[in-house]
C-alpha cells in the first residue's frame, strides 16, 4: 500500500514537472515573423559585436582594467544596445504594428504602448 502511495506520488510529481515545462510563460509572445535574410544577417551582426564588446569588457575585468576605461566600454555597449531596440522597433512598426492595424487588430496598439514603456524605463 505504501509503495503504491509512493508511485502515486512520484507520478504526480513527474506530471507536474512536465506541465511545467509545457506551460508557456504567460508574458512570452507566441507570434513569429518571418525575416528578409538581410533583416536577419544584419541583426545577427549587430548582436555579434555587442557579444564581443561584453567579451571585451569581461577581459578587461578579468585584467583589472581601470575603472573609467571599463565604464567606457560598458557605455558603448548600452549605446550599442538602444540602436540596436530603435532599428529594430521602427522594423516592427512598419511591418508587424501597419499590417495587424490594416487587419483590424487594434489590441496591437496596446500591445506597442507597453512595449514602449518597458523600453523608457
Amino acid at each position: 500500500m505504501e509503495n503504491e502511495k509512493l508511485e502515486s506520488m512520484e507520478n504526480a510529481e513527474v506530471s507536474e514537472t512536465e506541465e511545467k515545462e509545457d506551460a508557456v510563460c504567460e508574458n512570452c509572445s507566441q507570434k513569429s515573423k518571418e525575416r528578409s535574410g538581410k533583416e536577419y544577417r544584419d541583426m545577427i551582426n549587430r548582436l555579434s559585436r555587442i557579444e564581443g564588446q561584453v567579451r571585451g569588457i569581461k577581459g578587461m575585468v578579468e585584467k583589472n582594467a581601470y575603472c573609467t576605461d571599463i565604464l567606457v566600454q560598458v557605455a558603448a555597449v548600452n549605446a550599442a544596445l538602444n540602436s540596436f531596440n530603435r532599428v529594430l522597433l521602427a522594423e516592427h512598426i512598419k511591418t508587424c504594428v501597419t499590417q495587424d492595424i490594416k487587419d483590424g487588430k487594434e489590441e496591437t496598439v496596446d500591445e506597442l504602448v507597453q512595449t514602449l514603456k518597458k523600453l523608457m524605463k
